[in-house]
């Protein structure tokens, strides 16, 4: 099997294992509208950005479904998968030299997660159970470098995988009101999350996946969404707080000997730390019944794992035009400000409801040729 394909099946195993395929990005609603959702969503996808518009329905609708929704998006900006076909294809001393040259400090990040969603809007307290799975992982090499040879620095380079998953089920109950003539709903989501790790650490001549599962660990605990929403007309602004119990997570410890042909041997070692917390997160926008513009900004930096520069504080804005109810045009735009240098995302897609008897949603983003992603949809209400 090519190294290049069993790098990537690598990747997406450790990505893949908590879960069966899923989309990272919540759903392609809001994937293609830049990631906006804390006023923008609906009472569908309300538990993914704010618990409170669950009680923000039209009156015809009695029950909704997201059955499912999923998706995948990738970031190689140092060509990584590229870099690594030239070690194994070099040559050459020179050649091989070159190419660790070149793999040294590369990044592969991976990302896959999906949704469901069933609830019942009604005038008391509307609901909407739900479950999500997502994963964040990432690709490494460690070259090696202290041999006198190139051959045996090639074969002393190692991969690390790491790999963080979280599966959650919970509740989402929001309560619409009138106060002084304002309109504003509440909404919470209790949830239970299983976290899981994985750690895996390979020569980057040799990959055996079923050492994956030897070096994972789980947990599980209570963590709550909490959200508000106030409207005039079509004028909205909203606040969003997800994850309020805190968490720190570490992986497991993994420690594996290289044996390169000459007889050389080097250990590697691997532990990766991992932070959940709260992200807070304030929406603004016009929601009307054929067009809809919105801006979501995060108000602090969520900070995660602690050995990759993966920080976010993003902000975002989508936008969407509904063309008789049977087709919906999207687009937007987002980007990280946790970090000076990171380039922004253009998102767009559609949404299709054949005869309002479901609705299709499909989304793609794009950052550059080496990172973009896709999500997919599908959803009903009666």
């Amino acid at each position: 099997m090519n190294k290049t394909i069993k790098l990537l099946a690598a990747s997406i195993s450790l990505a893949s294992l908590p879960l069966s395929a899923a989309n990272y990005a919540i759903e392609a609603r809001g994937d293609a509208m830049g990631g906006v959702g804390v006023v923008s969503a609906n009472f569908l996808t309300a538990p993914f950005y704010n618990p409170a518009l669950t009680a923000i329905y039209r009156r015809n609708d009695d029950v909704g479904m997201i059955t499912p929704s999923f998706g995948i998006s990738y970031n190689d900006p140092d060509s990584l998968v590229d870099d690594i076909d030239s070690v194994l294809g070099a040559s050459s001393p020179a050649d091989i030299t070159n190419a660790l040259n070149d793999l040294n400090g590369d990044k592969l990040k991976l990302e896959i997660g999906g949704v469901v969603a069933f609830a019942i809007p009604n005038q008391f307290i509307a609901a909407n159970a739900f479950g999500k799975a997502y994963t964040e992982s990432f690709v490494t090499p460690e070259v090696y470098t202290a041999s006198g040879t190139a051959l045996t620095n090639a074969e002393l380079t190692a991969i690390k995988a790491v790999s963080i998953g979280v599966t959650e089920v919970g509740i989402s109950l929001a309560k619409y009101q009138t106060f002084m003539g304002q309109h504003i709903s509440f909404g919470i989501s209790p949830k239970l999350q299983r976290i899981y790790t994985y750690n895996y650490i390979a020569s980057v001549n040799d990959y055996d996946l079923s050492d994956v599962r030897e070096n994972d660990s789980a947990d599980t605990q209570f963590n709550m969404d909490a959200g508000a929403l106030w409207f005039f007309g079509p004028f909205r602004v909203g606040f969003a707080a997800t994850n309020l119990v805190s968490r720190d997570i570490d992986t497991k410890y993994v420690e594996k000997t290289l044996t390169a042909t000459d007889t050389t041997t080097t250990t590697v070692t691997a532990q990766h730390s991992y932070s959940m917390g709260p992200v807070y997160t304030v929406g603004a926008g016009i929601v009307s019944d054929y067009f809809t513009i919105s801006v979501d900004y995060d108000l602090n930096e969520a900070e995660k794992f602690s050995s990759f520069d993966d920080n976010e504080q993003m902000i975002r804005i989508g936008t969407e035009i509904d063309l008789m109810r049977q087709l919906k045009l999207r687009g937007g735009y987002y980007q990280n400000l946790a970090y000076s240098d990171s380039e922004g995302t253009i998102t767009a897609g559609v949404g299709i409801s054949p005869l309002n008897l479901f609705q299709l949603d499909i989304s793609a983003n794009y950052t550059n040729e080496n990172a973009m992603g896709a999500s997919i949809n599908f959803l009903a209400s009666y």
